[in-house]
């Protein structure tokens, strides 16, 4: 019966996922009937989560995995705000002009895609075109899969889970917004810069001095190789920039460039645009993916976990398809993602307690193997038995926990506190993810 059950509940998160994805599609085929479904998907997955809350026997876990968690978001909330400081510094210090007027790099990736446009049948094509899958989807699949640890359908703790999702997403945000700020690489879509930020024409006074006098001539380039010295004077006559008073914060007017129609806030800027217009490699879409993907992967297993790989493929080859990435910020993305998971098996990790559980009986074993083999000797069965009894309850105390009778008592209603804030909290972050990266 505990394996039909087992069953149940490993088929039951795939087929949320999958509705969840199917049921979020049809706001591309029939709104009517996503507007009247979605409501009705969250409210009885929010309904199932809140119903096992009671049931849950890992609260104690959870409480051991709050520091973590909330110190990988605090990790992850600074590494976003620096990326974005960062997207609007490549985009600002060449000014509008360079971005209109600079080609896109060649891709071979993108015309092998329309080659393929021209081979395959109409209906793949179409397929291949859909929409099926975007930013918010994969963020919203990671966190059915660490709320379904309520079902037992995935290693407890959920906390332990997120603080190594978000835990990783900072290293490789912070990765990102180092290497493409390194090198400033023109977009893949040249008018972007102009609809979505509102910064000077021209270039700042850095790359006056610094790259346009040798952006295109030859022989200032080889003269500069030789000398290592900025040589040439700035070229052109342009006018200075926007200076508002943002008292301890004006040494960021530098790295944003305002304008006076943007406001006498600095923090203003940073939510104006919705992404950067530069190539900013690696895809920040893409690496969520692959993060999920892994999380998937590893915690759950199954035929789910293919599904959503084959999502991320889906998902890649719509980047370059519609000129949102080269095809290099993908595949870095690929990779760097399945890396930096692999790399952070500390914080969570399938295999940790049973890792923990079989070293200890190890260890045991070899101190009292001596008694064991006197008592085998003897024929003493029940010395035997005890000592056996001994390494499973030794090598099992740390993951169950030291929880007495007596300690119980005292410590069960802030257990309860806990569960009822982190239920409102995760659920709250939840709703809150869902609107704020609805648009992609």
């Amino acid at each position: 019966m505990s394996k039909i059950r087992t069953k149940i509940r490993i088929g039951g998160l795939g087929i949320a996922a999958i509705s969840y994805i199917a049921i979020d599609y049809l706001r591309h085929v029939s709104p009517i009937w996503h507007e009247r479904l979605q409501p009705c998907l969250w409210g009885v997955l929010a309904l199932a989560v809140v119903s096992r809350v009671p049931f849950y026997k890992h609260w104690s876990s959870e409480l051991r995995s709050a520091i973590p968690f909330i110190a990988s978001l605090v990790f992850l909330l600074s590494t976003l705000l620096f990326e974005v400081l960062t997207v609007r510094f490549v985009t600002a210090v060449l000014g509008l002009d360079w971005h209109r007027e600079t080609a896109p790099l060649p891709d071979p990736g993108q015309w092998l895609l329309l080659a393929l446009n021209e081979k395959l049948p109409s209906s793949i094509v179409g397929i291949l075109r859909a929409r099926i899958i975007g930013l918010h989807h994969y963020l919203m699949l990671f966190m059915m899969l660490a709320f379904s640890v309520v079902f037992d359908s995935v290693k407890a703790p959920g906390l332990g889970l997120g603080a190594r999702y978000m835990f990783t997403m900072a290293v490789g945000r912070l990765l990102r917004a180092v290497t493409f700020a390194s090198t400033i690489l023109p977009s893949v879509r040249p008018w972007c810069a102009s609809s979505r930020f509102p910064v000077p024409a021209h270039p700042h006074s850095w790359a006056q001095t610094y790259y346009v006098p040798y952006s295109s001539d030859a022989t200032a380039i080889r003269q500069l190789i030789q000398h290592d010295v900025a040589y040439a004077d700035p070229v052109g006559n342009y006018p200075g920039d926007h200076r508002p008073d943002w008292g301890s914060m004006s040494f960021l007017i530098d790295f944003l460039r305002p304008t006076a129609s943007e406001g006498s806030a600095w923090y203003h800027l940073l939510t104006a645009a919705g992404g950067g217009c530069n190539d900013l490699i690696y895809s920040g879409h893409m690496f969520v993916a692959v993060l999920t993907a892994m999380a998937w992967t590893e915690a759950y297993g199954g035929w789910t976990s293919g599904f959503i790989w084959a999502l991320v493929i889906h998902s890649a080859q719509r980047e370059v398809r519609e000129r949102h990435h080269y095809s290099v910020d993908c595949v870095v993305a690929i990779y760097v993602g399945y890396l930096l998971w692999k790399t952070t098996g500390f914080i969570w990790s399938l295999k940790d307690d049973a890792s923990i559980r079989n070293l200890k009986r190890l260890l045991k074993l070899d101190k009292i193997q001596g008694q064991l083999f006197r008592a085998a000797k003897d024929s003493d069965m029940d010395k035997v038995r005890n000592l056996l009894n001994e390494i499973e309850v030794e090598s099992s105390s740390s993951s169950s926990g030291k929880s007495g009778g007596k300690n119980e008592e005292p410590t069960q209603l802030a257990m309860w506190l806990f569960a009822c804030f982190t239920t409102i909290f995760s659920l709250t972050v939840v709703f809150l993810a869902f609107i704020w990266t609805s648009d992609g």
